[in-house]
Formats: C-alpha cells, structure tokens, sequence
C-alpha cells in the first residue's frame, strides 16, 4: 500500500485512476527525511545555544559596564593585560561617566571613562572634597579604582582619574542601569552623543528591558483578551456578533487617530535632538500609514460581508457542537502558550548571549574593548531562522492534533457514542507517524507565505488546517495531502467558499481586536519614555507577540471549521446518503449547507435579473 502517496493507482487492467480517499484506514510514517532535516538543524541550534553561553555575556549588555572589562552588579573574572579587571562589582550596579558633561568621539568609538558605582550622586559635588565625602559616606567611588579615597584631595594625579569639577547630579535611568545627569545642559549634551552613539541593537535592546514591566503586562493583557475571545465565539450569538463587529470598528478607528495624533505631537515637539527620538516619529509615522490602510480595507469588507452575519452565527454554532464531542480542544491553545513562551524566552537569552560574544582587547591605559568574534552574523541569521521554522512547528503540532481530532469525531458513524479521548489519540497518531509532515509544512508555509502576492496560488494550495486534515484522514505525505485538499476543494468550492470565507474572516477580526487593544495600552505606557527608549519595536514585538497568541487560541476554530468543511467534502466524494452509503454528517450539518447553497443561489439569481433589467433599459433607451 506504499503506492497511496502517489498521484495516481494502477487497477488491475494496468490503467490509472485517481487515488480514493480513505478516512482513517491507511497510516504510515510520512515525511520523514524532512524530520531528520530538522533533527539536523536543532543539532545547529543546540551547537549555538552552547557557543553562546561559552563566548558570551549577556550581562554586560543587560546590566552594564565599565572600561576596565567589568560587569557591574557582578563577580567578574580578570582580563589578562588589564590590572584593573576581575574585581568584585556586586554592589556596585550602576554605570558611571566621569566625565559626562564633556563626552566626545574620537574616530568611530566614544571617548569616555565608566565605572561601577554603588549609588549615582544625587546632589552636585563641587569639590574633591565633597567628591571624597560622598565616597565615604555612600561607598560610592567616583574615581579611578586604582586611586584610593583617602588620596582624593592629595594625589597629583588625582585631575585625571577623578572626574571633571562640578559633577553634576544624576540619577539611575532603566537604560543598562547608567547614571544619567539631571542639570539641562549636561543631560542635552551626554544624551546627543552617548545615546546617538549607541548601536541600533543596543538602543533596541535597552527599550525591551526598559520597558520589561510593560511588555510583561501587556502580555498578560493578550492572554485575557484571546480568552475572552474564545468566551465570545463558544457562546456566540448575533447581538455578540454585532457588538464585537462594533468593537473592531471603534478599535480600529480609535488607533489609528491615537497614532496620528502621536505623529503629530512629534512633530510639533522642539526638543526632539535625538536619534532615539526622530527613530520612535518615523516609527509612528509608518504605524499610523499602515494602520489606515488596513483600517480602511476592513472596514470596506465589513461593509461588503454584513448581510451574512445570520449564517455565520449558524456556522459557529455547528462548530461549537463539534467542539462538544472534545471540549478539551479549548485547552490546547494553552500548553502551547505554555511551550511557546519557554521557547522564546530560551531563544532571547540565547539572543541576548550571541549580542555580547567578543574577544577582550586589551587598549592603551589598561582600558578593555570587545570585538565580536566572526561568523557572529551568520549565527544570528541561523538563531533567527530557528525562532520561525519552531514557532510555526509548534503552532502547527496545535493544528494537527485538532485536526485529527475533528476527524475522529466526524467519521464515526455512531454520534451518539463519540470516541473515547480523540485528542491524545490525534496526538499519538501525530507523535508515531506525521511530525515529518509538520515538520514539513511549518517550513514550506512560511517561506510560501513571504512571497504570497506572487505565489497566492500556492499559498491556497498548502493552507495548514486542510493540508494537516487530509493528512489526518488518509495519513499522506504534506505535499501529497496539500494538493488533495486543493483539488478536492476546487471541486466542491460551491458547497462553502463564501460561508467558510467568512467564518476565518470573523476569527481574523477576533485576532485583530486583541491586536489593537493590547497596541492601544502599549501606546499608553511606553509613550511616557520617549527620549531615552526606542519604544517603537518594542510596541512593535508587542503586537506580533499578540497577534501569535490570539491566533494560537482563536485558531481552534478556525482549525475545526476548516477540518469541518473538507470532512464534508470528502464525505460528499465517498457517500453518496443511500442506505449503502450513508453520509457520516448530521442532518443539522446538512440542512444548514443546504439553506445556506439556497441563500447564495437566489442572491445570484437576483443580481442576474437585476443586470438583465439594467441591460434592457439601455436597449430600450438606445430603441427610441
């Protein structure tokens, strides 16, 4: 029987016919030279994950440093060549320019000297003096390591390792924990060429953890959301769905004019000088365009699609049943929150590490500087193609074990004796037989899906849920089951594409509402921090992270109505509702596709009589 994945099956007579669908009764192992690829490639992965914790620190990018090659807040190892390393920073947290007030660049690096400090002096020292006193009253030592406190006001060398007279007050900022000076002119100045200075990855990085809280907060905030979501679509009715529809709109049309009036606050603001600045308005900028494109585009559908509101009401129902004969299908979007968040968090760290892994260099006056290894970049291109290829594969471990699920339950002929525990049968089939095509189709989606103006085609073909479905039902390979589930969709196109159309049209509105509910806090909170945060990706994270987590819950349904469709159809091709052959579906199932093909056949019929009316008053006009 190895001949199922084949095209075609030779009869008897030597002729080929087309492959028959066969729900449930043939299964093997499919795929799997793709599972040993991705064995392969987390084989890679792992290889970078211990790379990265050998050669990198990812506390001198999360916590700071000083030029000596210290880590503040830490024990630190010594740096050979360099006398003043590998002290003991433990309580000293905070990152501290001597001379702050005179920053400048020497060629591409910034000429300044840091230090770990224990505290930030709050008040303006005015003296070596006053300079001496704060270190002993506070522990905190201003000058460098090498001079001893009590030489503050006697060393003649004391002018170039203790900072420049008056130091200014400062205060610990959330940006890698550096002191930054208070006094106007002082902070105009060491913010236009420290911050400028800074990396577009460290600016990036510092607004994540700066905002570590917020983006915290938010991302409890999706997870109500997408619960609540999943609240309104259980239970849904059409007043739920006209108040929901209503919500998007308002939603939509509420952040796009917070956008705007961001934009123009930028704008019209005088004291924008910074690099971080003039990055969060050209961000904003390019939020708010898409953001009314999109708008814009929803809202002509929601007009063109309202008349259909009663059928979709009818169609979620039918799924909610389907649901009811394996209620814990509303459980898995959370194990695979669960995994997704460990896996991200991994790969942030891991992220975090590869950022800081650099050879010490040694520079004049026992000064360190860090000097990224090579192959770095290729690295980091490897690590971000390994967060997309296992993200997708979790997800789509998610679509298959519902959809395998789906499929038990609709092709029992018993209804009223569902299967025992379909869900850990659906995960066990996919376990022993089908994480190759997972696998498979968690790589080929996405790099379809980038391109997909070009290749919409293709993107229709190898759609997830009805690949993963056929799969399920005839335990064929990915490409196999894609082109099954394409053509025998083609061919019964007229039975469900408008209704189901709409159906993923109503999910993707539910994922949209989360998306800008969760964007709208964020545009609140991170907003307050605008000249020392790059608040833009951040947001930005926010609302890709919002949008995979709704879709991650959400995709339930849109899951089991796909699955539900093309079980239908395949019902369809194999029964034909006699005695011999009944139908697998229920007669509510039936009865609505029935209403439903009624409904779509009177409206065309309408607009047929509607343009021959159109037609012959022009003729009659031309006649006279």
């Amino acid at each position: 029987m190895h001949c199922l994945g084949a095209e075609y099956l030779v009869s008897a007579e030597g002729a080929p016919r087309q492959r028959e669908w066969r729900p449930q009764i043939y299964r093997k192992c499919t795929d799997t030279a793709w599972l040993f690829l991705f064995f392969l490639f987390w084989t890679g992965l792992v290889f970078i994950m211990g790379y990265s914790v050998v050669a990198g620190a990812a506390g001198r990018l999360l916590f700071g440093y000083d030029s000596f090659g210290n880590v503040c807040g830490k024990k630190n190892s010594p740096v050979e060549g360099a006398p003043l390393s590998g002290q003991d920073m433990t309580l000293k947290k905070h990152v501290f320019f001597m001379n702050s007030c005179n920053l400048k660049v020497k060629g591409m690096q910034l000429d300044r000297t840091a230090l770990c400090v224990s505290s930030c002096p709050e008040e303006q020292l005015d003296s070596l003096e006053e300079v001496q006193l704060f270190a002993n009253t506070s522990g905190s030592f201003l000058c460098v390591y090498s001079l001893n406190s009590f030489n503050y006001t006697h060393s003649p060398k004391a002018d170039s390792l203790c900072p420049r007279l008056p130091v200014p007050p400062s205060k610990s900022f959330p940006l890698f924990n550096r002191c930054i000076p208070q006094t106007p002119e002082c902070y105009s100045l060491f913010a236009s060429v420290w911050i400028n200075d800074v990396d577009t990855l460290h600016r990036i990085l510092s607004g994540i953890m700066s905002g570590r809280d917020t983006i915290l907060g938010l991302c409890i905030l999706t997870l109500a959301l997408s619960l609540a979501m999943m609240f309104i679509f259980r239970f849904i009715t059409t007043l739920l769905v006209n108040i929901f529809i209503s919500l998007v709109i308002l939603g939509l049309l509420f952040v796009c004019g917070v956008l705007w009036w961001l934009y123009y606050d930028y704008t019209n603001d005088l004291s924008i000088e910074l690099d971080t600045e003039r990055e969060n308005m050209k961000c904003v900028l390019g939020f708010a365009i898409v953001s009314t494109g999109i708008t814009a585009v929803l809202l002509v559908l929601i007009f063109v699609l309202r008349k259909r509101i009663k059928l979709t009401v009818e169609l979620f129902q039918i799924t909610n049943k389907a649901i009811s004969s394996a209620p814990f299908l509303l459980f898995q979007p959370l194990w695979t929150f669960a995994i997704l968040i460990f896996f991200w968090v991994l790969w942030v760290a891991v992220l975090l590490s590869l950022g800081t892994a650099g050879a010490a260099q040694v520079m004049e006056g026992g000064q360190v500087e860090y000097k990224p290894f090579s192959g770095i970049r290729y690295m980091w291109s490897y690590h971000l193609l390994g967060l997309i290829w296992t993200s997708e594969f979790i997800l789509a471990c998610q679509q298959m074990t519902i959809a395998g699920a789906v499929v038990t339950c609709y092709f029992n002929r018993s209804k009223n004796d569902p299967p025992d525990r379909p869900i850990l049968s659906s995960l066990s089939v996919l376990f022993f037989y089908h994480q190759g095509t997972v696998v498979k189709g968690s790589f080929l989606i996405p790099v379809v899906r980038v391109p997909r103006i070009i290749v919409m085609y293709m993107q229709n073909a190898l759609k997830e849920q009805n690949a993963y479905t056929t799969t399920a039902i005839n335990g064929t390979d990915f490409c196999t089951s894609a082109k099954d589930a394409f053509k025998i969709l083609s061919k019964n196109s007229s039975h469900f594409t408008s209704i189901n159309c709409f159906g993923d049209f109503i999910i993707f509105l539910g994922k949209v509402l989360v998306v800008c509910f969760t964007v709208f806090g964020g545009l609140m909170a991170f907003n307050y921090n605008r000249a020392f945060q790059v608040w833009a990706v951040p947001l930005l994270l926010v609302a890709f992270f919002a949008y995979l987590v709704a879709h991650s819950f959400l995709s339930v349904f849109e899951t089991v109505l796909d699955a539900l469709f093309l079980c239908f159809a395949v019902d369809l091709e194999t029964n034909d509702g006699s005695s011999e052959k009944p139908y697998f579906m229920d007669q509510e199932f039936l009865s609505f596709v029935k209403r439903s093909n009624k409904l779509n056949n009177a409206r065309a019929r309408q607009d047929e009589h509607s343009l021959r009316n159109e037609e012959g008053t022009e003729l009659q006009a031309i006649a006279r």
